[in-house]
């Protein structure tokens, strides 16, 4: 492998942030000086990305509700990668999700090697299912599955009682990870089980992973004078079910919601009725905004935790007065849709109401 990598650093992963990246790499005549390219590549992007490169590893992580004014059901996204990766060389290896029946499914329509990544572990297992559960039914005769415990949404230990069809046996499933946060579990086994096919050391692997640092809006922290701020991207019902539970597990008392609906959050904001915000403890202090603030102020009303809950529209005059409210050497979590991530970071980055 080279020195030199290509990625989409900021999270543009349509078609025109992927060119973007190798523009950013080229000379004057077009010459590209990079050896190896890593990318980031919205679902509903996939298929037109691969009629346009032929990738040597293909990693998929999992498939959740997403924008379902655009992309439509889980269930659809499958189809259309279905078709695309079946499409792909012999030499293409893919490294899938294997508590994820849609996204574990795709191996048996691949030609490619096909390599396992899963979590061994029941004492993870949700006590009660979450509302956001997108894929429990098979992927092979449509029959519903049986879940010996989920992780999270419809990850984890399953099987088809009618047709036999179960989770495959991951390749790797144990590897710390310096992130808090059971999806960042599975964003380093992905990881590990993708380099495990390159002729990396795991010495290697190991150094790079525990000195990894988040950025741009997952997980990010950006401080404050003498506090901190921690951005969690998060777009959709498990996406923000994830992120909840994890700030709630690292003691947090100071939220920030951001909530919009612009064209890259997406236009329908029904899916915030699919999040348990029924988790949030009654003495957690709550600040809601964003261009749907009254949306989110009404959810949080219906929630009726108990939590103290203050909506302004204005991100800025919202965002100034949680810091305020947060105490000294402590950490307000900033939970924000994508656009909404950028305007706090924005903000934050550019000191504009400090």
């Amino acid at each position: 492998m080279g020195d030199v990598v290509i990625h989409n650093a900021t999270g543009a992963n349509l078609l025109n942030g992927i060119v973007s990246s190798f523009i950013r790499k080229a000379d004057w005549l077009g010459r590209v000086g990079a050896d190896v390219g890593i990318f980031e590549v919205d679902e509903n992007s996939l298929p037109i990305v691969l009629t346009y490169m032929k990738p040597s590893r293909v990693v998929l992580l999992n498939l959740f509700r997403d924008q379902l004014d655009r992309y439509g059901e889980v269930d659809v996204i499958v189809e259309k990668w279905t078709q695309a990766l079946a499409k792909l060389p012999r030499a293409t290896q893919f490294i899938l999700n294997s508590d994820d029946p849609g996204i574990a499914s795709l191996g048996s329509a691949v030609k490619g090697k096909v390599l396992y990544f899963g979590i061994n572990d029941r004492k993870k297992f949700l006590k009660i299912a979450e509302h956001a559960t997108d894929s429990t039914f098979c992927p092979r005769c449509g029959k519903r599955l049986e879940y010996e415990g989920m992780y999270f949404s419809h990850l984890g230990l399953w099987q088809c009682p009618s047709c036999g069809n179960k989770r495959p046996t991951p390749d790797v499933s144990v590897w710390p990870t310096a992130l808090p946060g059971l999806y960042n579990q599975y964003n380093t086994l992905a990881a590990v089980a993708t380099v495990t096919s390159f002729p990396i050391p795991y010495a290697t692997v190991k150094h790079a992973l525990v000195g990894f640092m988040p950025a741009f809006g997952r997980q990010e922290e950006i401080a404050v004078g003498d506090k901190k701020v921690k951005v969690f991207l998060s777009k959709n019902p498990t996406g923000f079910n994830a992120s909840l539970r994890t700030v709630l597990e690292m003691g947090s008392d100071h939220i920030l919601l951001v909530l919009n609906d612009r064209i890259p959050d997406g236009r329908d904001v029904s899916w915030i009725w699919d999040v348990d915000f029924e988790m949030i403890p009654k003495n957690t202090n709550v600040t809601v905004s964003g261009d749907r603030v009254f949306d989110m102020a009404l959810r949080m009303k219906y929630a009726d935790t108990g939590a103290t809950v203050k909506h302004d529209r204005d991100l800025s005059q919202a965002l100034h007065d949680a810091i305020e409210m947060t105490p000294k050497g402590k950490v307000l979590y900033v939970l924000a849709t994508y656009s909404g991530m950028l305007e706090v970071r924005g903000m934050l980055t550019g000191r504009k109401i400090l």
